[in-house]
């Protein structure tokens, strides 16, 4: 019998929501326990990017995602920014892996720097310090010697640094396929199966590139 894996995605105000809530829909609808968790500027990103509103009453906010995506009562579960008996919030209690995407340059200062202030990151503390899956998924450019040397601290400590930088190798035809593209590297690395996107290597026949290109 399959164990169900339990997943911490976290929402901050980078660009880019669309990857976010994707994935969201990705791990609920392969059988996933998902923790979600997201910051105000999230809230305000949510509504410019995707006229989506994120409820400040998280009730409501499980509610409408458990509605949208038929996941099973239960399965979703969403906690506010300060609510600090929530699972996440303590090494007894880890979940199997957290994903923060999108992700803003400052929350992952503050990651790096261990402040948890607001509950993600604390939970994204707990991960690093349990030794637990912590993916990563900046959307930011250009990136300054001190993103760079936060990225690269975060490297050390064991998270994965997973940029929301889309391949074209897979032939993309719209903006959905583009997004499927970063949503299908993460969940490769959470190890939850998916066919998004066609892998490299897969294609048998060579695509015909258009002159205009060059």
């Amino acid at each position: 019998m399959k164990k169900t894996r339990v997943i911490t995605l976290a929402l901050t105000g980078a660009s880019g929501m669309p990857y976010g809530i994707r994935l969201l829909e990705m791990l609920l609808t392969t059988g996933n326990q998902v923790y979600l968790l997201y910051s105000q500027a999230a809230q305000i990103v949510a509504q410019q990017e995707m006229g989506l509103t994120l409820s400040s009453r998280t009730k409501e906010t499980e509610e409408f995602f458990s509605r949208r995506f038929n996941a099973a009562t239960g399965q979703l579960h969403v906690f506010g920014r300060e609510e600090w008996f929530a699972p996440v919030a303590s090494g007894s209690n880890p979940t199997n892996s957290m994903v923060v995407c999108p992700c803003t340059m400052g929350t992952l200062a503050a990651i790096s720097m261990g402040l948890d202030q607001k509950l993600i990151e604390r939970a994204a503390g707990v991960m690093l310090k349990e030794n637990r899956q912590l993916i990563l998924v900046p959307r930011e450019m250009p990136l300054s010697t001190i993103h760079l040397e936060n990225m690269l601290k975060l490297a050390r400590s064991g998270a994965v640094i997973l940029p929301a930088n889309p391949g074209f190798y897979h032939h993309p035809k719209n903006v959905q396929d583009m997004v499927d593209f970063v949503v299908a590297r993460i969940l490769d690395h959470l190890g939850i199966e998916h066919s998004l996107m066609q892998r490299w290597g897969e294609k048998t026949t060579n695509p015909v590139i258009p002159t205009e290109l060059f």
